[in-house]
């Protein structure tokens, strides 16, 4: 089976990428992300049996929730992390499962010698029943690259023969992909939920089994939304007690004279070591794409070198890496594979990876990371060259749009606001999203925009204007910070004493590139909302039955072009 790839909305011909992933994977890093997704649904098995017992083992937390954020599109583009992975995966598997046997929960097979008992079995003609209740996942081992090559070549996305199954589960398991990432930020900063990462071990053993009818994954994949908000909420727990709630900011998208670390990614518990470690050196720090929200937070404000924000989206970054002139510190998923004219300058962390690129590990014994080989780095680097000049506003949160609450209430009901656009979501290369400029451009001078993400950057440079004061682009944060538009959606719905959030004056235009939006539309669907629309076009995973089932049961649909469209959102 050659590789096939079709998680992302820039899968080939909208079909699947099957000689080489656009995002620049290859085939054999493919693969082996395909083993290690196998590996960790076969360690999902032993997990869901260990909590029936009372088996909560954080260590296998961990290892699930970086091993699928690890696979997230354009996060990890280095194979011998993987098979590192893979190992790891089947040892630690080995030991849950000899846990949750303690425990007296059920593993299938006994704790004797696996050698011996399939002797003594063939010797009397019998066969080991316990072997035919796991999966494959839960029992297969392998030793070398040779076997593990072998394996992923039979365990990929197309392994499901029944396309509409296929469809779902891989709708489930990008969704919990996304989900990985909400759990991998609060982890980070020192939060955790039991009951969240209890539902991914469950999502991902679920799909192994094939009793499970195309109606029961369509109650996961829903179920999977219900986690999502959950996981949401850790989340923006976790950000909002720590770094304090967001509030309207004007950032910088200019430069200054110092040499500068430029950051990317989503981890603020990254940036917040970083600004600690460079405070005092001469040395300024830039955010990137979706780093750019980092300036709402008010813990992040009392640095002096927190210069602003460089560029614009993560598809760039191959031109404005170049111009930045110092070090490049990716926190997180959305590198592109780095030119070789600037690849010497950019550092990996957390999962994200790229063979040949310097990698900061974690402190040890809960210790910061160490970055001073960034910052001396820095130091011997010219300052950023300047592409561009301004500000631009945003830290339009959950609880800063509550505090303005009477006054977008006041503009609604006077008629100044005629409707909300909630064009959250990803930006990406083809050409086909300036789409979304177009749209906001000719959006109605009434209308306002509620975004997260990185689609932003399509259009939160364009001079807009406001409406009595209020921009006509409220930027709550990065994508991980959609939780706030759920949260104003469902504040707006109680202010004007609505029983259906579709009631309200709110249309659904979201752009989609990767697994974290697959989880943010899962948990809008869970919360009742109906009518979204995504773009640039329906995902590849979704098979026309599924389709069909999103379209009648909850009004998914796709984009056509700006004027009608918009038309259309309006009633016209």
């Amino acid at each position: 089976m050659s590789m096939f790839c079709y998680q992302c909305q820039e899968a080939a011909g909208c079909k699947g990428c099957t000689v080489k992933g656009v995002c620049g994977k290859t085939e054999d890093l493919a693969k082996a992300q395909d083993l290690l997704i196998y590996i960790l649904k076969g360690i999902s098995v032993y997990s869901v049996e260990g909590r029936k017992v009372g088996v909560i083992n954080k260590k296998i937390d961990k290892f699930i929730t970086e091993g699928l954020f690890a696979t997230i599109t354009n996060a990890n583009f280095d194979r011998g992390v993987f098979l590192s992975r893979i190992r790891e995966g089947l040892v630690l598997r080995e030991e849950l499962k000899n846990e949750v046997a303690k425990a007296g929960g059920n593993v299938g097979a006994s704790n004797v010698n696996e050698n011996w008992l399939k002797k003594m079995l063939s010797f009397v003609g019998l066969k080991r029943e316990e072997e035919s209740k796991l999966p494959d996942a839960a029992t297969w081992v392998g030793s070398n690259v040779e076997e593990f090559n072998a394996k992923a070549e039979t365990v990929g996305v197309l392994a499901t023969e029944n396309e509409d199954v296929r469809s779902l589960r891989e709708l489930i398991i990008y969704g919990v992909k996304g989900l990985s990432a909400y759990v991998k930020h609060a982890n980070h900063l020192g939060y955790d939920d039991d009951a969240i990462c209890g539902f991914m071990h469950k999502a991902l053993a679920s799909t192994l089994d094939d009793t499970l009818t195309a109606d029961d994954l369509v109650a996961l994949a829903l179920e999977a939304g219900q986690v999502g908000v959950s996981g949401m909420a850790l989340l923006d727990k976790a950000n909002t007690e720590t770094y304090g709630h967001p509030e309207i900011t004007k950032v910088n998208i200019g430069v200054r004279k110092n040499p500068g670390i430029l950051i990317s990614g989503h981890d603020l518990r990254d940036l917040e070591m970083l600004l600690k470690q460079t405070e005092g050196t001469g040395v300024d720090v830039y955010t990137h794409s979706e780093m750019l929200p980092a300036h709402y937070y008010p813990a992040f404000k009392k640095y002096k070198n927190f210069a602003g924000n460089y560029g614009n989206a993560w598809w760039k970054q191959t031109e404005e890496f170049e111009k930045f002139n110092g070090p490049i510190l990716m926190t997180t998923n959305c590198l592109v594979p780095p030119k070789d004219s600037y690849k010497n300058r950019v550092y990996t962390t957390g999962v994200v990876g790229f063979e040949g690129l310097k990698h900061i590990e974690n402190g040890k014994n809960g210790k910061d990371k160490d970055f001073s080989i960034i910052i001396e780095h820095a130091k011997k680097c010219a300052a950023p060259t300047e592409i561009e000049r301004g500000e631009i506003i945003g830290g339009f949160a959950h609880e800063q749009v509550f505090a303005l609450a009477d006054k977008v209430v006041d503009a609604v009901k006077s008629g100044a606001i005629k409707r909300f656009f909630v064009m959250a979501g990803c930006d990406g290369r083809a050409k086909s999203r300036n789409y979304y400029t177009d749209f906001a451009q000719k959006l109605p001078k009434d209308t306002v925009i509620l975004t997260a993400g990185c689609a932003k950057y399509k259009y939160n440079k364009l001079n807009l204007g406001d409406i009595g004061g209020i921009p006509r682009v409220l930027d709550a944060g990065q994508c991980n910070d959609s939780y706030s538009l759920a949260l104003i959606a469902l504040k707006l719905k109680e202010v004007f004493g609505l029983a259906d959030i579709n009631k309200l004056p709110i249309s659904y235009n979201i752009a989609w590139y990767e697994q974290k939006a697959v989880i943010v539309l899962l948990s809008l669907l869970y919360l009742g909302v109906k009518n979204i629309h995504l773009g640039p076009t329906l995902p590849a995973f979704l098979s026309p039955n599924v389709a069909k089932v999103l379209v009648e049961n909850f009004g998914i649909g796709g984009i056509t072009n700006v004027e009608d469209d918009i038309k259309m959102f309006l009633g016209e």
